[in-house]
């Protein structure tokens, strides 16, 4: 329900696309995970960026038709736009560090390219392929062989393939020159056995400008983005232009729940796009009157959790001008427990829902009422999105008062930098050979972006990448690990890298002091006897000074 409402709320707005605030800032991670549209390494390899928290994985194609399998940008870009604008797909995570609409975005740019060089490859396999149909096979048949001999370990295989493909090749011209056939049929027996190699000469040249570009595009974005994305198939022309209408209003959605206030908590693997849990802080104490002839006057949580956010927001300013906390998000949070294993999510709905966003007072009325048993929480959340959207701190407070205890809880999450796997740039295709004549020096000798077996790879799926289900089942495809946001899925730890940690670390102090401070001056105002919570909040922020990362989602009892 709440995604209807969400459609009718951000879809028909006219005038251009703004950026959303909190975009800024967060390009390196954004053009990593976009990067990966344009690869043209296999497939496989995006499972070396998997976690303990989320694993990918490639669901295998048909054991003899391995010539069909993808690469790793044909893959990651049809999964990606698969899932995040497919119709009836499930609830996304937030992308928090990145803009996933961007990403999105140049996964369409790059299907849209290789739609281009596959309607090419069609016209030149119906040319030189389906009219010659008898030759065709034979020579697929070969690079099948050739393809699946090169895949075994022993190191004579590949030779072994080389030497097969040679020798076919030799019986092709000893046919050509013995022909067993005369008039009509010698002639097309010659056709047959011809024209798929000039059609590979061909397919090569189409492929190599188009492997060109991609990598131009991957450099690009590594590099800071110069090349943007277009997908002029997003614009309607015409009111009767429906798929691009639904296109422009996928892409709206994708936005507008990128924006949702409500998270996931999914047990040891933490808030679902925030991280895990690294550290925790409570402060809990009586509440008793600070003078023993007056009431206590009566006060909410949420009372408290606004002077704590009035509070936050003077975080970027302090005494000294060094720099410092840059400007934070602050953001109320709806968080819905799901179980740690949970495959999918379900976002709130209903009339306190507006474009995936939970009205301020239906936030309030569960932080008042819904602090134990079951149901959804609140918690307070200050962000800060750094070193390029590579890392993202995010600290949460939540107030709870049980019978006469009131508990202020606060605790660290952080998202750690896109694997390294985004982060690497296209290498040029090179190998050492000896000198002519210096023979005991070597020098590199450039190759051929596209190889003899990947121009046949891409020939034969062109015809098919028309309804690409048929592909999906003939060469297997990329199954993306789920409850899926692009951000949280191939995210490392922030620990490894030393800067980061710090960083992560650093916020803590200044936050949990912020937060008690504002908590107990409500107290003071409401005639609580703070004396037991100054003692707590001193030793609390004694302690929290010796922080050190830890998995406080994991209880070891």
């Amino acid at each position: 329900m709440g995604a209807a409402v969400a459609d009718d709320a951000f879809d028909f707005r006219p005038g251009a696309q703004v950026p959303l605030s909190g975009s800024a800032g967060q390009t390196a991670a954004t053009f990593a995970l976009a990067s990966a549209a344009y690869r043209d390494s296999p497939v496989d390899k995006i499972l070396e960026a998997n976690t303990e928290w989320h694993e990918s994985k490639v669901a295998p194609g048909r054991a003899w038709a391995t010539i069909f399998k993808p690469n790793l940008g044909e893959a990651f870009s049809r999964a990606v736009q698969l899932r995040m604008l497919g119709g009836g797909r499930k609830p996304l995570i937030q992308s928090f560090g990145t803009d996933p609409q961007a990403v999105v975005e140049h996964c369409l740019a790059a299907n849209r390219i290789r739609k281009e060089r596959d309607s090419w490859l069609t016209a030149v396999m119906a040319l030189t392929g389906i009219i010659f149909l008898p030759g065709l096979i034979v020579w697929l048949l070969v690079f099948q062989i050739r393809r699946t001999v090169a895949k075994s370990e022993d190191k004579r295989a590949g030779a072994l393939a080389t030497t097969l493909l040679i020798g076919v090749a030799a019986l092709a011209v000893l046919f050509l020159v013995k022909m067993p056939f005369t008039g009509f049929w010698a002639w097309y027996a010659r056709a047959a056995v011809v024209a798929p190699v000039l059609g590979w000469l061909w397919a090569k040249q189409i492929c190599e400008r188009t492997a060109g570009d991609l990598r131009e595009r991957w450099s690009s974005l590594l590099a800071g983005g110069g090349i943007g994305a277009k997908i002029p198939e997003a614009v309607p022309g015409s009111p009767g232009e429906t798929a691009a209408e639904r296109l422009r209003q996928g892409l709206a959605r994708l936005g507008a729940e990128q924006q949702s206030n409500s998270v996931f908590y999914a047990g040891p693997k933490g808030i679902l796009g925030m991280g895990t849990r690294w550290g925790s802080w409570q402060l809990a104490e009586e509440l008793t009157q600070a003078d023993p002839g007056k009431e206590i006057h009566p006060f909410r949580s949420w009372d408290v959790i606004r002077s704590i956010h009035d509070k936050l927001r003077m975080l970027e300013r302090g005494p000294l001008n060094t720099g410092g906390f840059p400007a934070p998000s602050i953001k109320h949070w709806v968080v819905t427990p799901v179980g740690e294993n949970a495959k999918a999510v379900s976002r709130p709905g209903g009339t306190d829902v507006d474009a995936y966003q939970v009205k301020s007072h239906a936030i309030q009325e569960i932080c008042n009422k819904q602090q134990f048993g079951s149901g959804d929480r609140h918690y307070l959340g200050v962000q800060w999105t750094l070193w390029d959207g590579q890392l993202v701190i995010t600290m949460l407070i939540t107030v709870t008062v049980l019978h006469e205890t009131l508990r202020i809880e606060v605790t660290g999450h952080a998202l750690g930098p896109v694997h390294s796997l985004f982060t690497s740039a296209p290498e040029a295709k090179v190998k050492e050979v000896a000198k002519t004549v210096r023979f005991w020096e070597t020098r590199e000798q450039k190759l051929p972006l596209v190889d003899a077996d990947e121009v046949v790879r891409l020939a034969v799926r062109a015809p098919f990448t028309w309804y690409p289900p048929v592909l999906d089942w003939l060469g297997g495809k990329l199954v993306l690990p789920e409850p899926f946001g692009l951000r949280h899925a191939w995210a490392a730890q922030p620990w490894r890298h030393r800067f980061m940690a710090d960083d992560a670390l650093r916020a803590a102090t200044p936050v949990l002091r912020v937060v008690h401070a504002a908590a107990i001056r409500v107290l003071d105002d409401n005639g609580v006897d703070t004396e037991k919570f100054g003692n707590r909040s001193s030793f609390l922020s004694t302690s929290v000074q010796d922080a050190s990362p830890r998995k406080a989602d994991v209880y070891d009892a």
